[in-house]
């Protein structure tokens, strides 16, 4: 819309959100009680103390492989520390990888090897073929790594390793729940909001899923992933029509007057207004409702901000030609306020801005800010 100078995203501070950490760590801590209490792996300790763990190289079973050490080169440089039975299972685990033994003992070596570093994305990618191989049950192989997500809900690996099973078995089962319960840990898990993405386009899983960002904007007004969310699904299946248009103004002006300062909101207001055929500046009652919220708040900075590019917004479609010197002004104004009381952290940012628009569309007459 020819907005090149504010660019309609000013970033001006980060997100501020209010969180539950406390309450996080202790479901934290709960899930990984319940893991290791649930036997997920006799090995899930990186210690050499272990009661139950018995070396592989002590396994009677395990007599005929040759373990594979790691190859560090001949001049080590800052050598990693690897306790005795990580050393052990790592050697096992290289050995069997490199025989390509998709085997059952192989199986439960990826058992050990993922505990010991869940990150490992070789690790997943054997148990994944030794789960084809063996034709193990893939629901089964869910279950065992449920509590793993929920313990490791940042790792990448298992939410590929699960999207990766749920596409074998082409059924969604329980995974939208699963998310949810990762979600309620920390409602800003990346890897989280992705997989519960994938999961909803994949099996058309939309119903409630508003109802379900609606609940957690109630619970923090101020969480951003929650809007993007709301923006997935209204852009990918509600679609923006006319009707949806107006609808998402009205909600987002109305949690904006809850919360003037919520520069998640404002963003999703700049999304909307992307998709208005119209110039945002034309949309029925917003300069009203601007003005309404400068009375209430004066010195909200993402307020002001989106001020300076709805006032730019006028002058680009020459909106109110008659007006034009005023509205520039007026802009001009809305910068020296954030420069010099509001926003001084970005003062150089805001009189840079001051000067582009004037130089684009002012004349000797507009008072900019001094440099």
């Amino acid at each position: 819309r020819g907005l090149g100078l504010t660019g309609r995203r000013h970033s001006c501070g980060p997100s501020l959100h209010t969180g539950t950490g406390h309450k996080s760590e202790a479901k934290m801590s709960k899930l990984r009680e319940r893991t290791t209490s649930a036997g997920y792996s006799s090995c899930d300790s990186d210690t050499d103390s272990s009661n139950d763990f018995v070396f592989y190289k002590d396994r009677e079973e395990w007599a005929d492989v040759e373990p594979v050490p790691q190859d560090d080169g001949p001049s080590p440089v800052v050598q990693i520390a690897y306790s005795a039975k990580f050393k052990d299972v790592y050697d096992y685990f290289r050995a069997v990888l490199q025989r390509d033994e998709r085997s059952e003992r192989a199986y439960h070596l990826t058992t050990d090897a993922a505990a010991l570093n869940p990150a490992n994305y070789t690790v997943w990618h054997f148990r994944r073929l030794i789960i084809s191989a063996l034709d193990k049950d893939v629901k089964e192989e869910l279950r065992h790594t449920n509590e793993v997500v929920k313990s490791h809900p940042k790792n990448y690996q298992i939410w590929h390793h699960r999207k990766c099973l749920i596409m074998k078995l082409g059924a969604p089962l329980d995974e939208l729940k699963l998310s949810t319960d990762v979600l309620s840990m920390d409602a800003k898990n990346y890897h989280a909001w992705q997989y519960r993405q994938w999961i909803i386009t994949t099996f058309q899983l939309w119903e409630g899923e508003l109802s379900y960002v609606n609940a957690l904007l109630d619970e923090d007004i101020l969480n951003n992933s929650a809007w993007n969310q709301r923006y997935f699904v209204v852009s990918t299946h509600l679609k923006f029509t006319d009707n949806i248009i107006d609808k998402e103004m009205n909600f987002t002006l109305e949690c904006i007057r809850k919360l003037c300062d919520n520069e998640s909101a404002w963003n999703y207001l700049r999304g909307v207004l992307d998709q208005y055929e119209s110039p945002m500046s034309t949309y029925p009652s917003l300069s009203d409702t601007l003005d309404e919220l400068y009375k209430k708040d004066p010195k909200s900075t993402q307020l002001l901000s989106f001020m300076v590019e709805f006032n730019e917004d006028k002058l680009e479609n020459d909106h109110a030609p008659g007006e034009k010197q005023n509205i520039l002004q007026e802009a001009i104004n809305f910068c020296s306020q954030l420069s010099v009381e509001i926003d001084t952290i970005r003062e150089e940012y805001w009189k840079y801005i001051s000067r582009s628009l004037t130089a684009k569309y002012g004349n000797a007459e507009v008072m900019e800010i001094p440099a």
